[in-house]
């Protein structure tokens, strides 16, 4: 994700996490892990200024439902404020362990005020510091397991139906190939109310991240690709930014990263 680059000026040097774990595996490889620590802040910065964007404008609602990879929580600071009720879905045992960990404020839990403090400068409100992650903590309740290989991904529970979808750094990593993206969209519209929006966020033409000495295989595909896809769904597209990758790395070759935000038509 070094396509962020833009944004160095303007960002200072807050501490990352610091642990190598799979639970955040996908924090730290799709989110730059193999970058320098301001490249990190910056893409970091992308999709808290892309969800923000969104949601303060005509996204908001009940329920809103988190798809994304890792046990990250800096995408839901600015839905917090806009929906009631966050549930989390997660297909790792560990990354709900972690999630919880955080959301609980127990001991080893990750520290993420890094990102609360980029959310709260680019608000304009960073006397709310403490205030934002509390509300993520009240609006994420629900925590839990799902199987995409159901055609109710939470059988035997049927979830409300949501009025938004987030996924970070998901199909990339879940998707063996182009059909089991478009199954994957599919599975994300059923969730959605009649009118619900999607904000998907992720690398392009991503075939692999290098975690150790293990390379893990990734779906990659194209915002070509992601549009078709999405319009052949029966969602209308709100918005797409691009940004091309300027770094180079043998250990994860993105092209670029791609923010798109979506409704599905009534």
């Amino acid at each position: 994700m070094a396509g962020c680059r833009e944004y160095a000026d303007s960002i200072p040097s807050y501490r990352l996490p610091a642990r190598d774990t799979w639970a955040n595996v996908w924090y730290l490889a799709v989110a730059g892990a193999y970058l320098s620590p301001a490249e990190q802040l910056r893409c970091i910065k992308l999709v808290i200024m892309q969800i923000t964007a969104s949601t303060s404008s005509n996204i908001k609602g009940d329920v809103l439902i988190d798809l994304s990879a890792g046990s990250f929580v800096h995408h839901l600071y600015a839905p917090s404020e806009f929906f009631k009720h966050i549930i989390v879905l997660k297909v790792n045992d560990r990354c709900i362990m972690e999630l919880k960990r955080w959301l609980d404020t127990r001991t080893g839990e990750f520290e993420w005020g890094h990102a609360t403090k980029i959310h709260v400068e680019i608000e304009g409100k960073s006397a709310e510091l403490q205030d934002k992650e509390g509300k993520v903590r009240e609006a994420a309740q629900h925590v839990v397991k799902c199987d995409l290989n159901k055609q109710n991904i939470m059988d035997p529970i049927v979830l409300p139906p949501a009025d938004c979808i987030i996924s970070v750094c998901f199909l990339e990593v879940i998707c063996k190939d182009q059909d089991d993206y478009i199954r994957y969209i599919r599975t994300f519209s059923e969730l959605l109310k009649p009118g619900g929006h999607l904000l998907l966020f992720g690398a392009t033409d991503m075939t692999y991240f290098t975690v150790g000495n293990d390379r893990i295989h990734t779906f990659p595909y194209t915002e070509d690709f992601v549009r078709k896809v999405l319009v052949g769904e029966g969602f209308v597209i709100d918005k797409c930014v691009t940004k091309e990758a300027t770094g180079i790395s043998d250990l994860i070759d993105h092209k670029g990263v791609l923010f798109i935000a979506a409704h599905k038509e009534k």
